[in-house]
């Protein structure tokens, strides 16, 4: 916006992964200098790893099937929408699934926590919250999945479990194995941390059960898009709009995820005209955060949502979207089903 000037009345805290991000996604020269770091982060990833499939670190089954969605990369990639996709199409094929998750950013002192759509997000987190509004199936948080697994399976009847997440959890056994790509991004610079994002070796994905990309897929991936559906009003989300709305104004866009970078894209692809608000992932906010001089409208993600709704003062619209992975994923999934003995 020509002449633009900064609105917001305070600066967004300073986001230091973001700012290590830009040595991950290029060769720079501290990426080649923190190298032997990667290298060496790589070779205990892999040592553990070959420390559970001998069975010197022990994992431990819940007595029901365990999907888990996760990624290589640090970051968001896609992984929630998938889930929430994923609980929705196994309630369609007669399951009863149950999702566990980390609860990252919960500051609840007894877990695990079973997580309602009510629940507090600054207890048990952002995600776990968003997950109970919109997957339609129980959802426990819980550091230790394996203990969250088990009351997902025991106390609350489920017959199935998807992990948000966890693929580098490995005291959780698992069945199913889906990696999310981010196909924007992909994996960077291909080092491991702390040189580059990735959380294990690529060699890692030759051992997963189905690669999925947010965005074009390369050969043995399969595809996935995020749909728009609406804007929901913050403070009455009953209260819908279509993005004609905020055409023709300057907008401010907030994102404290993953990578907010889609997030503006996005918008812009609706053809918006976008002021950038980054916040660190799973960022708690303070009101004068979202509070701008100018009164232009607010638009967030849906997981900041669950956050933003209890500030008060602060009004604002967030964008739902849904997960449209390629036919032939729930193809699979249904086989594996009936491989399970439960499709």
């Amino acid at each position: 916006m020509p002449g633009c000037t900064v609105t917001n009345l305070t600066t967004p805290p300073r986001n230091t992964v973001a700012d290590i991000e830009q040595h991950w996604y290029r060769d720079t020269f501290l990426s080649h200098l923190l190298a032997p770091l990667g290298w060496f982060y790589c070779f205990l990833a892999v040592v553990r790893r070959a420390l559970y499939r001998r069975h010197v670190l022990h994992s431990t089954h819940p007595g029901v099937p365990v999907i888990i969605v996760g990624n290589l990369t640090v970051g968001g990639s896609g992984k929630t929408p998938l889930v929430i996709w994923l609980a929705r199409f196994l309630r369609e094929q007669g399951r009863k699934p149950g999702i566990v998750t980390r609860g990252y950013g919960g500051a609840a002192t007894d877990w695990p926590q079973t997580v309602t759509p009510e629940s507090d997000p600054d207890a048990v987190g952002d995600e776990p919250v968003l997950l109970a509004r919109e997957a339609g199936c129980p959802v426990v948080a819980d550091p230790d999945r394996v203990r969250g697994a088990r009351r997902l399976a025991q106390t609350l009847g489920c017959d199935i479990i998807v992990s948000d997440d966890g693929l580098q959890h490995y005291r959780l056994a698992r069945d199913l194995e889906i990696a999310v790509i981010d196909g924007a991004r992909r994996f960077g610079n291909g080092r491991c941390l702390p040189a580059g994002p990735l959380r294990e070796p690529l060699s890692r994905l030759s051992e997963v059960n189905a690669c999925v990309t947010l965005g074009t897929p390369k050969t043995g991936e399969w595809g996935m898009a995020l749909a728009t559906r609406t804007f929901h009003r913050l403070e009455a989300p009953e209260t819908t709009a279509e993005a004609d709305r905020f055409r023709g104004q300057a907008v401010h866009a907030v994102a404290g995820i993953g990578h907010p970078a889609r997030f503006f894209e996005h918008l812009r692809g609706l053809g918006l005209e976008v002021i950038e608000h980054p916040f660190p992932d799973h960022h708690r906010y303070r009101t004068e955060e979202l509070q701008f001089r100018d009164g232009g409208e607010i638009l967030m993600t849906q997981k900041d949502a669950v956050k933003c709704e209890r500030l008060a003062g602060v009004t604002g619209w967030y964008l739902a979207v849904t997960a449209q992975p390629d036919p032939a994923l729930g193809d699979f999934l249904q086989r594996w089903l009936k491989e399970q003995g439960g499709g």
